[in-house]
């Protein structure tokens, strides 16, 4: 890509086109938004779990088609909406809401959107703060035929109760759609454009780019080694969110096609370290129940649009939800860097506390998951687990996921436990794999491998569990799994 640097950042908020500069790429779209006077989208959290910062880009679904997706604006950093449309609460209606909505007269019940109008309808608004979330949330669904519960997972609300807002869901679930927003997404292109970007910020110099082909990020890392890499942001942007830190040069991954890839053989399946959450929980479901399962409660549809495979590992943080299931079908990282490619069991891929063996100028390029043994006779018992304070859009206390073959003589020929939450990194339990092969699997087998478990980590204490119970939920997690697979 040109290293020449632009100094602006152009998108379009409601249709129409913005052109920002002198701005930190790494300030938040929702920080953007309020500032600019387009109060409609509300500040909650600042973390990505209440949802009332929910707006709608316009993205590439699981299809490979325009959709509109839902997503966190707290969590979004400005560069990475470069080229990108993007729709808020106040700008859904039938007419344009300027700017200054308070100098103009109310909108009326025939100019609100279906989505709103079902709203208003069933009573689902009540201090009204949470509502433009919800509203682009269902929104986003109504587009895509699936405005229903999950489609509102990410959103909380404390005052009018979800089961007129579910109302509100269902008047709009079987709808014909036909208008300006449905003809916009025809015409759209998912293509995002490279970009280079700099500007001064209380100053420092701040640089964003957006390559479009892996060895231009690579040649980046090699310029500005100490580049911090943006895929989802979804963890990186509670940092922007709540200003801790200044980040010099930001490399977004976004554009790399090569990154983006799902490939399956008869033996494997190989997915691009920057494919979002949900292009593989659409695309890949059915073929790795723990992986399904995980991905499901690992949090709300806001975030598994834009949260990526190689972001969830790359973090390195020890209650990750996915490195658990990927440690339990032997996952292996396809890793590139200046001196070529290699690849890497991820069980030898952390080595201590946000550790990891990637070298300097080194991206993630790819995970690939073994598929299950075929042969006719063996069996695979496959499940993963998370135990939160709520049952999604958590951090896990603990993270747990097995995977078991068995013979005809229900033999254990091959055990993989992998837990996350109670160590340093992500961890298998190798000393009770070591003991579970070649044993029944029995009720009187689990009874054994017990004070194993008991004794496989040593984990921490803190807000969220202590130690003593992330160790029964070691053991107790296993045995689960046997009830349920017995």
């Amino acid at each position: 890509m040109t290293q020449q640097l632009d100094i602006q950042l152009s998108f379009t908020v409601n249709g129409e086109p913005v052109s920002v500069k002198d701005v930190s790429p790494a300030m938040t779209l929702l920080e953007y938004l309020r500032l600019g006077g387009r109060a409609g989208t509300k500040e909650g959290c600042g973390d990505g779990d209440c949802g009332a910062c929910t707006v709608a880009l316009i993205g590439e679904g699981a299809n490979g088609q325009p959709q509109y997706q839902a997503v966190n604006s707290c969590l979004i950093p400005l560069g990475a909406v470069v080229g990108r449309q993007v729709l808020t609460a106040d700008g859904i209606t039938q007419c344009q809401i300027p700017k200054n909505a308070f100098v103009k007269e109310p909108v009326t019940a025939d100019q609100l959107h279906p989505v709103q109008a079902a709203m208003v309808e069933t009573g689902g608004s009540q201090c009204g703060y949470c509502t433009p979330g919800f509203i682009m949330s269902l929104f986003a669904a109504y587009y895509d035929g699936t405005p229903n519960d999950l489609s509102v997972e990410g959103n909380l609300c404390r005052c009018t109760g979800y089961i007129p807002i579910r109302r509100a869901a269902q008047m709009v679930a079987d709808a014909t759609v036909q208008d300006q927003f449905s003809e916009r997404l025809v015409s759209a292109s998912t293509e995002l454009m490279p970009l280079a970007y700099t500007t001064q910020n209380n100053g420092h110099s701040e640089q964003f780019y957006r390559p479009t082909q892996l060895s231009e990020v690579l040649d980046l890392l090699q310029q500005y080694p100490d580049a911090t890499l943006v895929a989802g942001a979804t963890d990186l942007g509670l940092e922007m969110s709540w200003h801790r830190q200044h980040y010099p040069v930001l490399i977004s991954l976004e554009s790399i096609a090569e990154l983006k890839q799902i490939h399956q053989t008869e033996d494997h399946v190989e997915i691009g370290a920057a494919v979002p959450l949900s292009h593989i929980e659409a695309n890949l479901h059915g073929i790795f129940p723990s992986l399904d399962e995980m991905i499901h409660w690992f949090a709300a549809r806001q975030v598994r649009n834009r949260a990526t495979l190689g972001g969830n590992i790359g973090t390195a943080s020890p209650i990750g939800d996915l490195p658990p299931v990927l440690l339990s079908l032997d996952a292996t990282l396809k890793l590139a860097g200046s001196g070529g490619e290699r690849t890497l069991p991820l069980a030898n891929f952390f080595i201590g506390y946000r550790q990891t063996e990637l070298r300097p100028g080194e991206v993630i390029v790819s995970v690939q998951i073994p598929k299950a043994p075929t042969n006719g006779t063996d069996r695979r018992l496959s499940q993963s687990y998370k135990i939160g304070k709520r049952g999604t859009d958590d951090i896990s206390i603990v993270a747990a996921a097995f995977v078991v073959d068995v013979d005809s003589s229900n033999q254990i020929l091959h055990a993989r436990l992998g837990y996350g939450g109670v160590a340093a990194t992500p961890a298998r339990a190798i000393a009770a794999e070591d003991f579970l092969v070649g044993k029944p699997w029995t009720a009187d087998t689990i009874q054994a491998v017990k004070p194993i478990l008991q004794e496989a980590f040593t984990p921490l204490t803190d807000l969220r569990g202590s130690a003593e119970y992330r160790q029964r939920l070691v053991v107790n997690l296993f045995e689960k799994f046997f009830v349920e697979f017995s």
